[in-house]
């Protein structure tokens, strides 16, 4: 059974096999990823058609005699200042991800976490009270498996928002609460620093 550390401690919490000690299926995470990031768009671009774009109800000129080419509207797609052919109009770009297949993606990202030991929990307590973001880095500093030039996603539960301001101005750190979490944010993240609330809650969403 796989184990993350605790940081600032010696001390270290057993992870569930089940949800930490799943075969990475790269298909699945592909899929859940493409589906959490199409569901962060708006879908709000808007053109105007040439029947929407406001004049260009007289002809601009009569049709023969000018030696020009004949024209119709000055909103032609064709004229500066005219309608736009086959913009983009306001859509959804949601599409859906079966629950297990959801699930067994949230299981791969954590496990994958968790063979390389670039996850870990954090004690919220001490933060909780007095926040404090040089104490935040010296803790994330002190880290022995912490990659290079990473970045850290800190997920904390949703009664532990204190303990965000401490965390929330570092550099190349990201902070979400346990339920927001996605599996774009696990992929996206070199390492994971999760409280023990929020590691218990990832933990029952995977599995």
């Amino acid at each position: 059974m796989a184990d993350a550390p605790v940081l600032g401690g010696s001390e270290k919490v057993k992870l569930d096999a089940d949800a930490f000690g799943a075969a990475f299926n790269n298909a699945l995470v592909h899929e859940s990823v493409r589906a959490e990031l199409a569901a962060r768009r708006q879908g709000t671009h808007s053109t105007k058609t040439r029947g929407q774009v406001r004049g260009g109800g007289a002809k601009p000129w009569r049709q023969k005699g000018t030696g020009r080419a004949r024209a119709g509207s000055s909103r032609n797609p064709l004229w500066t200042g005219g309608g736009t052919v086959f913009g983009p109009q306001p859509r959804k770009y949601t599409f859906k991800v079966n629950r297990k297949e959801r699930k067994a993606a949230l299981r791969s990202a954590l496990s994958l976490h968790a063979d390389r030991e670039s996850l870990a929990v954090l004690d919220a307590k001490p933060f909780l009270d007095a926040p404090s973001t040089k104490q935040a880095a010296s803790l994330i500093e002190s880290w022995p498996t912490l990659p290079a030039r990473g970045a850290v996603l800190v997920v904390l539960a949703e009664d532990q928002a204190q303990a965000a301001l401490s965390f929330r101005n570092l550099d190349r750190v990201s902070v979400l609460p346990a339920n927001h979490v996605g599996v774009a944010d696990l992929v996206g993240a070199a390492a994971v620093l999760a409280s023990r609330d929020a590691l218990d809650q990832l933990t029952e969403r995977a599995k």
